[in-house]
Protein backbone atom coordinates (compact mmCIF):
# COMPACT_ATOMS: atom_id res chain seq x y z
CA UNK A 1 0.00 0.00 0.00
CA UNK A 2 2.89 2.34 0.75
CA UNK A 3 4.29 1.84 -2.77
CA UNK A 4 0.90 2.71 -4.27
CA UNK A 5 0.62 5.92 -2.23
CA UNK A 6 4.20 6.90 -3.08
CA UNK A 7 3.59 6.30 -6.80
CA UNK A 8 0.28 8.15 -6.74
CA UNK A 9 1.91 11.10 -4.96
CA UNK A 10 4.74 11.12 -7.49
CA UNK A 11 2.26 11.21 -10.38
CA UNK A 12 0.36 14.07 -8.73
CA UNK A 13 3.61 15.97 -8.28
CA UNK A 14 4.54 15.51 -11.95
CA UNK A 15 1.08 16.61 -13.16
CA UNK A 16 1.22 19.64 -10.86
CA UNK A 17 4.68 20.58 -12.17
CA UNK A 18 3.50 20.28 -15.78
CA UNK A 19 0.47 22.44 -15.02
CA UNK A 20 2.63 25.14 -13.43
CA UNK A 21 4.98 25.06 -16.42
CA UNK A 22 2.07 25.37 -18.82
CA UNK A 23 0.62 28.33 -16.92
CA UNK A 24 3.98 30.11 -16.73
CA UNK A 25 4.67 29.76 -20.47
CA UNK A 26 1.22 31.17 -21.38
CA UNK A 27 1.07 29.16 -24.59
CA UNK A 28 -2.07 27.89 -26.24
CA UNK A 29 -2.55 24.18 -26.80
CA UNK A 30 -1.40 23.03 -30.21
CA UNK A 31 -1.19 19.72 -31.97
CA UNK A 32 2.17 18.25 -32.82
CA UNK A 33 1.54 18.05 -36.56
CA UNK A 34 -0.41 21.29 -37.06
CA UNK A 35 -3.70 19.64 -37.92
CA UNK A 36 -5.58 19.60 -41.19
CA UNK A 37 -4.46 23.13 -42.11
CA UNK A 38 -0.89 21.92 -42.60
CA UNK A 39 -2.11 19.34 -45.11
CA UNK A 40 -3.96 21.94 -47.19
CA UNK A 41 -7.41 20.72 -46.15
CA UNK A 42 -9.84 23.51 -45.30
CA UNK A 43 -12.40 21.34 -43.55
CA UNK A 44 -12.86 17.78 -42.34
CA UNK A 45 -15.11 16.91 -45.27
CA UNK A 46 -13.19 18.22 -48.29
CA UNK A 47 -15.74 17.04 -50.85
CA UNK A 48 -16.73 19.20 -53.81
CA UNK A 49 -20.37 18.28 -53.32
CA UNK A 50 -21.28 17.21 -49.76
CA UNK A 51 -23.90 14.56 -49.13
CA UNK A 52 -27.56 15.50 -48.66
CA UNK A 53 -27.48 15.12 -44.87
CA UNK A 54 -24.47 17.45 -44.59
CA UNK A 55 -26.03 19.99 -46.98
CA UNK A 56 -29.16 20.14 -44.82
CA UNK A 57 -27.04 20.66 -41.71
CA UNK A 58 -25.01 23.41 -43.42
CA UNK A 59 -28.21 25.14 -44.59
CA UNK A 60 -29.59 24.97 -41.05
CA UNK A 61 -26.38 26.44 -39.61
CA UNK A 62 -26.39 29.21 -42.23
CA UNK A 63 -30.03 29.99 -41.41
CA UNK A 64 -29.19 30.30 -37.69
CA UNK A 65 -26.18 32.51 -38.45
CA UNK A 66 -28.20 34.78 -40.75
CA UNK A 67 -31.09 35.12 -38.28
CA UNK A 68 -29.31 35.45 -34.97
CA UNK A 69 -30.24 38.45 -32.87
CA UNK A 70 -26.85 39.46 -31.56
Amino acid sequence: MAVFLFTFGLFLLVVFAMAIGFIVQRKTLAGSCGGLGELGIDKACDCDKPCEKRRKRLEKEKFWQDNKII
